[in-house]
Protein backbone atom coordinates (compact mmCIF):
# COMPACT_ATOMS: atom_id res chain seq x y z
CA UNK A 1 0.00 0.00 0.00
CA UNK A 2 1.32 3.70 -0.76
CA UNK A 3 1.18 6.34 1.96
CA UNK A 4 2.00 9.76 2.28
CA UNK A 5 2.82 11.07 5.62
CA UNK A 6 1.01 14.68 6.01
CA UNK A 7 2.49 16.87 8.30
CA UNK A 8 3.00 20.45 9.14
CA UNK A 9 5.40 22.96 10.53
CA UNK A 10 9.06 23.65 9.31
CA UNK A 11 12.26 24.78 10.67
CA UNK A 12 13.61 28.23 10.57
CA UNK A 13 17.03 29.66 11.16
CA UNK A 14 20.08 27.82 11.18
CA UNK A 15 20.07 24.90 13.11
CA UNK A 16 16.99 22.60 12.02
CA UNK A 17 14.19 21.70 14.52
CA UNK A 18 11.78 18.51 14.40
CA UNK A 19 8.55 20.53 15.22
CA UNK A 20 5.95 18.11 13.50
CA UNK A 21 8.15 15.14 13.51
CA UNK A 22 5.69 12.00 13.07
CA UNK A 23 7.00 8.50 13.71
CA UNK A 24 5.20 6.11 12.09
CA UNK A 25 5.53 2.41 13.72
CA UNK A 26 6.31 -0.79 11.37
CA UNK A 27 6.94 -4.41 12.21
CA UNK A 28 9.73 -6.25 14.52
CA UNK A 29 10.14 -3.10 15.97
CA UNK A 30 11.13 -1.15 13.50
CA UNK A 31 10.19 2.87 12.93
CA UNK A 32 10.31 5.40 10.70
CA UNK A 33 10.26 8.95 11.50
CA UNK A 34 9.01 11.88 9.29
CA UNK A 35 9.60 15.20 9.05
CA UNK A 36 8.63 17.85 6.28
CA UNK A 37 10.51 21.16 5.92
CA UNK A 38 12.96 20.11 8.23
CA UNK A 39 15.92 21.91 6.41
CA UNK A 40 16.95 25.54 6.36
CA UNK A 41 18.33 27.27 3.34
CA UNK A 42 17.72 23.84 1.08
CA UNK A 43 18.16 25.77 -2.14
CA UNK A 44 21.47 27.06 -1.13
CA UNK A 45 22.20 23.60 0.14
CA UNK A 46 21.26 21.81 -2.81
CA UNK A 47 23.67 24.31 -5.32
CA UNK A 48 26.15 23.79 -2.43
CA UNK A 49 26.04 19.81 -3.09
CA UNK A 50 25.98 20.47 -6.96
CA UNK A 51 28.70 22.47 -7.05
CA UNK A 52 31.38 21.72 -4.67
CA UNK A 53 30.76 17.62 -3.81
CA UNK A 54 33.28 15.59 -5.39
CA UNK A 55 31.18 13.21 -6.75
CA UNK A 56 32.35 9.99 -8.32
CA UNK A 57 30.34 7.29 -10.47
CA UNK A 58 30.88 4.19 -9.60
CA UNK A 59 30.79 0.21 -11.02
CA UNK A 60 29.82 -2.44 -9.21
CA UNK A 61 29.81 -6.37 -10.25
CA UNK A 62 26.33 -7.69 -11.04
CA UNK A 63 25.87 -11.57 -11.66
CA UNK A 64 28.39 -11.74 -14.93
CA UNK A 65 29.00 -8.37 -15.58
CA UNK A 66 29.72 -5.30 -14.24
CA UNK A 67 27.57 -1.91 -14.40
CA UNK A 68 27.43 1.94 -13.85
CA UNK A 69 25.81 2.56 -10.37
CA UNK A 70 22.54 4.50 -11.85
CA UNK A 71 23.57 7.29 -9.38
CA UNK A 72 26.44 9.60 -8.30
CA UNK A 73 28.26 9.21 -4.54
CA UNK A 74 30.26 10.85 -2.18
CA UNK A 75 31.13 10.10 1.55
CA UNK A 76 31.97 12.35 4.10
CA UNK A 77 34.03 10.34 7.00
CA UNK A 78 34.22 10.67 10.32
CA UNK A 79 36.69 14.24 10.85
CA UNK A 80 35.80 15.46 7.20
CA UNK A 81 34.05 19.50 7.03
CA UNK A 82 30.74 18.63 5.23
CA UNK A 83 30.41 20.77 2.34
CA UNK A 84 27.56 23.57 3.83
CA UNK A 85 27.48 24.69 7.36
CA UNK A 86 23.73 23.75 7.98
CA UNK A 87 24.53 20.31 7.24
CA UNK A 88 26.79 20.54 9.94
CA UNK A 89 24.20 22.08 11.79
CA UNK A 90 21.56 19.20 10.60
CA UNK A 91 24.29 16.30 12.01
CA UNK A 92 24.54 18.18 15.64
CA UNK A 93 20.69 18.62 15.88
CA UNK A 94 20.18 14.81 14.26
CA UNK A 95 22.31 13.70 17.03
CA UNK A 96 21.29 15.78 19.82
CA UNK A 97 17.71 15.14 19.48
CA UNK A 98 18.66 11.00 19.12
CA UNK A 99 21.55 10.10 20.85
CA UNK A 100 19.30 9.43 24.37
CA UNK A 101 17.67 6.85 21.86
CA UNK A 102 20.63 5.62 20.06
CA UNK A 103 22.73 5.90 22.36
CA UNK A 104 25.77 7.44 20.18
CA UNK A 105 25.80 10.27 17.68
CA UNK A 106 25.74 10.80 14.03
CA UNK A 107 29.26 10.36 12.49
CA UNK A 108 29.35 10.31 8.86
CA UNK A 109 27.44 11.95 6.04
CA UNK A 110 26.66 9.80 2.49
CA UNK A 111 25.52 11.97 -0.37
CA UNK A 112 23.94 10.85 -3.50
CA UNK A 113 23.17 12.93 -6.58
CA UNK A 114 20.15 11.10 -8.77
CA UNK A 115 20.18 13.48 -11.54
CA UNK A 116 17.25 12.34 -12.96
CA UNK A 117 14.08 9.59 -12.65
CA UNK A 118 16.74 7.11 -14.52
CA UNK A 119 18.75 7.24 -11.35
CA UNK A 120 18.00 5.36 -8.89
CA UNK A 121 18.93 2.31 -5.59
CA UNK A 122 17.73 -0.74 -5.42
CA UNK A 123 16.04 -2.80 -2.42
CA UNK A 124 18.44 -2.82 0.33
CA UNK A 125 19.34 -2.78 4.28
CA UNK A 126 22.64 -0.60 5.39
CA UNK A 127 23.48 -3.82 7.37
CA UNK A 128 27.22 -3.50 6.70
CA UNK A 129 29.20 -2.83 9.88
CA UNK A 130 26.26 -2.86 13.07
CA UNK A 131 23.28 -2.76 11.29
CA UNK A 132 23.87 -6.73 10.63
CA UNK A 133 22.99 -7.36 14.19
CA UNK A 134 21.92 -4.40 16.33
CA UNK A 135 19.32 -1.65 16.19
CA UNK A 136 20.46 1.54 14.41
CA UNK A 137 19.23 5.00 12.80
CA UNK A 138 19.97 5.80 9.54
CA UNK A 139 18.45 9.91 8.94
CA UNK A 140 18.17 10.82 5.31
CA UNK A 141 17.22 15.02 4.19
CA UNK A 142 16.26 15.06 1.03
CA UNK A 143 16.98 18.01 -1.24
CA UNK A 144 15.50 18.79 -4.86
CA UNK A 145 13.21 17.26 -7.01
CA UNK A 146 10.51 14.60 -4.74
CA UNK A 147 11.35 11.16 -4.98
CA UNK A 148 9.57 8.06 -3.32
CA UNK A 149 11.33 5.93 -0.43
CA UNK A 150 10.02 2.50 -0.79
CA UNK A 151 10.18 0.26 2.47
CA UNK A 152 9.20 -3.59 2.47
CA UNK A 153 9.58 -5.90 5.42
CA UNK A 154 12.49 -8.66 4.81
CA UNK A 155 9.61 -11.38 5.65
CA UNK A 156 7.18 -10.21 3.24
CA UNK A 157 3.83 -8.42 3.83
CA UNK A 158 2.69 -4.70 2.78
CA UNK A 159 5.07 -1.90 1.96
CA UNK A 160 4.86 1.37 2.21
CA UNK A 161 6.11 4.87 0.91
CA UNK A 162 7.24 8.32 1.75
CA UNK A 163 7.29 11.21 -0.32
CA UNK A 164 10.96 12.79 0.19
CA UNK A 165 9.73 16.24 -0.85
CA UNK A 166 12.55 19.93 -0.68
CA UNK A 167 14.45 20.07 2.55
CA UNK A 168 12.69 16.67 4.15
CA UNK A 169 13.80 14.23 6.95
CA UNK A 170 13.29 11.07 7.48
CA UNK A 171 15.10 8.76 9.61
CA UNK A 172 15.04 4.74 9.58
CA UNK A 173 14.77 3.36 13.54
CA UNK A 174 14.89 0.29 15.60
CA UNK A 175 15.40 -2.96 13.73
CA UNK A 176 14.36 -1.19 10.15
CA UNK A 177 17.80 -2.06 8.81
CA UNK A 178 17.10 -5.68 9.39
CA UNK A 179 13.89 -6.63 9.20
CA UNK A 180 12.83 -3.76 6.24
CA UNK A 181 14.49 -3.16 2.75
CA UNK A 182 14.28 0.39 1.56
CA UNK A 183 14.94 1.38 -2.21
CA UNK A 184 14.72 4.79 -4.59
CA UNK A 185 12.82 3.44 -7.72
CA UNK A 186 13.10 4.85 -10.94
CA UNK A 187 10.70 6.82 -12.29
CA UNK A 188 9.37 7.94 -15.76
CA UNK A 189 10.26 12.07 -14.79
CA UNK A 190 12.15 13.73 -12.75
CA UNK A 191 14.16 16.38 -11.99
CA UNK A 192 18.39 16.53 -9.83
CA UNK A 193 17.67 15.38 -6.27
CA UNK A 194 20.45 15.25 -3.41
CA UNK A 195 20.30 13.18 -0.28
CA UNK A 196 22.48 13.24 2.97
CA UNK A 197 22.27 10.21 4.91
CA UNK A 198 23.52 10.72 8.46
CA UNK A 199 24.80 7.07 9.93
CA UNK A 200 26.94 6.13 12.93
CA UNK A 201 29.77 4.90 13.69
CA UNK A 202 30.44 1.77 11.16
CA UNK A 203 26.89 1.61 10.04
CA UNK A 204 26.89 1.08 5.67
Amino acid sequence: MDVQTTLFGSATGTAPDFTGLERRPLTEGAWVDVCRGWLPEADDVFATLVRDVPWRAERRKMYDRVVDVPRLVYTYMIGEQLPHPVLEAARESLSDHYEPELGERFRTAGCCYYRDGRDSVAWHGDRIGRGNTHDTMVAIVSVGDPRRLALRPVAGGDSISVEMGHGDLVVMGGSCQRTWEHAVPKVASAGPRLSIQYRPFNVF
